[in-house]
């Protein structure tokens, strides 16, 4: 799959103070994770982003890196230690379950899950949540370095999808590493803490495949919904996985043949959304699927310029 990256790519400047963050997660931001969501600038009920964009929700403290699927996240991603420091405490033993399944058990206070938190100098702070059942490898009382394995990205507590909460506090209070400072402000550029530049993606592509059937959203996002390309598929689909949508953006789907065009669409989205998915595709008409290469191609647009793409082929014998 070939992805690019346009609208809104924006780099946060280097840190200049002494309290440094490293990438919390062992994955590629962009490729193999995402930003889901960033702290909440808002003061009141609304929700906003450190660019003023969306990706938020009213009251969020923290930082998420989401991870494509379930199936990653059984195949497993590290959390790092963000700085170094001495572990404060320390949960492991929650199952790693959707918080809307009715076989989730009560929380009881424990919305973080699976996590630890780690003291550094000067006041500083990081929570790191949602970590995977047993994968815990401090206790209190540890000291860790910077990069040092802390566990892996779970479901644990209270989250809908596989991903690591990190919230950064000092003294107490919840401080935004992408743009220190007063919380109710956003959209200024600044000095962040990250010890190297992170890229702000204000949505995209998380996905895409083909399939003989638009696909059961829960197997998309548990990442069993891609299928291969089969002669005599009833039809041929193609869908697309997509993270923060806003109401007003447009998805083009396209699916080409070794003839041309199989089926193309360019589908407007109504609702700012966390996580979405859409597809379009074309039933069998003969008795087979002429054999040759087949692409399929997803591009979000905002405003009319590009946000994301993703480009999926194969080939049918």
């Amino acid at each position: 799959m070939i992805r690019a990256l346009s609208l809104g790519l924006i780099l946060a400047p280097a840190a200049a103070g002494a309290f440094d963050l490293g990438l919390p997660v062992a994955c590629t931001l962009g490729e193999t994770c995402h930003i889901q969501q960033f702290p909440d600038r808002d003061p009141g009920p609304a929700a906003r982003d450190y660019t003023c964009g969306s990706l938020s929700y009213d009251g969020h403290d923290g930082t998420d890196f989401a991870l494509p699927s379930l199936a990653a996240m059984t195949a497993g991603v590290d959390v790092l230690a963000a700085a170094p420091g001495v572990v404060r405490g320390a949960r492991d033993g929650m199952p790693d379950i959707l918080i809307s399944d009715p076989a989730a058990p009560p929380l009881e206070g424990r919305d973080c899950g699976n996590g630890l938190a780690i003291t550094h100098t000067d006041g500083w702070e990081t929570q790191y949540c949602h970590l995977k059942q047993g994968s815990v490898q401090v206790k209190p009382g540890d000291a860790v370095q910077a990069g040092q394995v802390l566990g892996q990205i779970g479901l644990s507590g209270n989250t809908e999808f596989p991903h690591l909460h990190l919230t950064v506090r000092q003294n107490g209070v919840a401080v935004d590493p992408f743009a220190p400072g007063d919380m109710a402000l956003c959209g200024k550029a600044g000095d962040d803490l990250w010890s190297a530049p992170l890229p702000y993606q204000p949505g995209g592509i998380i996905a895409i495949g083909f399939a003989d059937a638009v696909p059961d959203y829960g197997q998309v996002k548990a990442g069993l919904a891609a299928q291969p390309l089969r002669a005599a598929a009833p039809a041929l689909v193609v869908w697309a996985y997509l993270f923060g949508t806003r109401a007003g953006d447009r998805l083009q789907l396209t699916l080409t043949g070794p003839q041309g065009e199989v089926v193309a669409d360019t589908i407007a989205l109504d609702r700012t959304q966390a996580q979405a998915m859409r597809a379009i595709g074309r039933k069998l008409r003969d008795s087979r699927w002429p054999p040759g290469r087949y692409q399929g191609q997803a591009i979000l647009l905002r405003d009319g310029a590009e946000v994301d793409r993703a480009i999926l082929t194969a080939d049918l014998p």
